[in-house]
């Protein structure tokens, strides 16, 4: 059965001919159904902090893992690009910081917002694709530490370490957006759109390119394609991502800070990518539940047994180091290798005999 979220374009054959969605795997339809009904019977906690966050760190997540699952380029700029437009949205919209904020209307400072967060990781980009492997990840990390610091030292733009507050979504066709149901669904319509976005362009013929240079970048030199544009136009394509979850993880908090895109939360995002699965655009989305379910829950279920709740963060650590050693392509790989297992063994769940 295809995958709908594999790596590899479809490929002619038998159901090739199907429309796409029909080569949809059941329970993905299940899984639409269950997030779609969810406030159903979740409370606006589960929504708003669980859920919410879940979808806006795995759309910055997906942005890393369409540089690297992709273009085998890993970058941690992607949080401080999405800082950067929650910045913007905070400057050129409203904010608590009056004299600071221009208070234009919002269907100008949205685009405003995601155009200056994707050029500026467009330059990032260009900067990055000229090195290769430890030098990309120092490069974009010496970047993300610089955007960092300057945030937190420019009081005329930024407002130094203080930030903006007071920071909310506009209120369109009468609904108050920050509110848990409205604020869940368009989270995770954002990511919806996102993740089939990803997908789609994984299969377009820029994707395909890509994933060639990706694999051998002198061969397709050789065949007349431009590597490093295609690999800034891919930093470009991933901005864009990490500019929306930058936008509604600052409606989220309502504030945005230099700390929303200091060296942890960068190294955050690495993180939730790689514990997901990098390979595939479902990954980043697993990873954060995961992440978002430790950073929520494990501070109290530490402090009952007798540990400081910051103990978090070494699970997370240990979980992190365990899940590289053994299975570098994260959970989904794991899953992959206990599916491949079972139907080896002949088991009935997976309909499939031994081999």
């Amino acid at each position: 059965m295809a995958v709908f979220d594999t790596t590899e374009p479809q490929t002619a054959g038998a159901g090739a001919d199907r429309a796409w969605w029909e080569r949809i795997p059941a329970a993905w339809w299940a899984l639409l159904a269950l997030l779609v009904v969810l406030p159903a019977f979740a409370n606006d906690f589960v929504l708003f902090q669980v859920m919410g966050w879940t979808f806006i760190l795995g759309m910055i997540a997906l942005s890393l893992m369409f540089l690297a699952g992709y273009g085998g380029m890993v970058s941690l700029i992607q949080m401080s690009v999405a800082a950067l437009a929650g910045y913007m949205v905070a400057i050129f919209g409203t904010s608590g910081m009056a004299e600071l904020s221009m208070g234009l209307p919002w269907w100008v400072y949205i685009p405003v917002a995601i155009v200056i967060a994707a050029i500026f990781g467009t330059i990032v980009g260009a900067l990055a694709v000229r090195t290769e492997g430890i030098y990309t990840i120092m490069i974009t990390l010496a970047i993300a530490s610089a955007f960092f610091y300057f945030t937190r030292q420019n009081y005329a733009i930024f407002n130094g370490y203080s930030g903006f507050n007071l920071v909310v979504p506009p209120q369109l066709f009468g609904v108050d957006w920050r509110q848990p149901v409205p604020f869940y669904y368009l989270t995770g319509a954002m990511a919806l759109v996102c993740y089939l976005a990803v997908i789609y362009v994984s299969r377009a013929p820029f994707g395909l390119v890509l994933q060639g240079i990706r694999d051998n970048p002198r061969r397709m030199a050789a065949l007349g394609y431009n590597v490093t544009a295609h690999r800034i136009a891919a930093y470009t394509f991933a901005s864009v991502i990490a500019a929306l979850g930058g936008i509604l993880l600052v409606w989220q908090n309502a504030q945005i800070a230099p700390g929303t895109a200091g060296i942890p939360a960068v190294i955050d995002i690495l993180v939730i990518a790689v514990i997901g699965g990098i390979g595939r655009p479902i990954g980043p989305f697993i990873g954060a539940l995961i992440y978002v379910l430790l950073r929520t829950f494990s501070p109290d279920v530490l402090t009952a047994i007798g540990f400081e709740g910051e103990r978090f963060k070494l699970l997370v650590g240990l979980g992190f180091l365990a899940l590289v050693f053994w299975s570098p392509d994260g959970v989904l790989g794991m899953w992959d290798r206990w599916r491949a297992g079972r139907a080896r063994a002949g088991d009935p769940l997976t309909g499939k005999g031994g081999q």
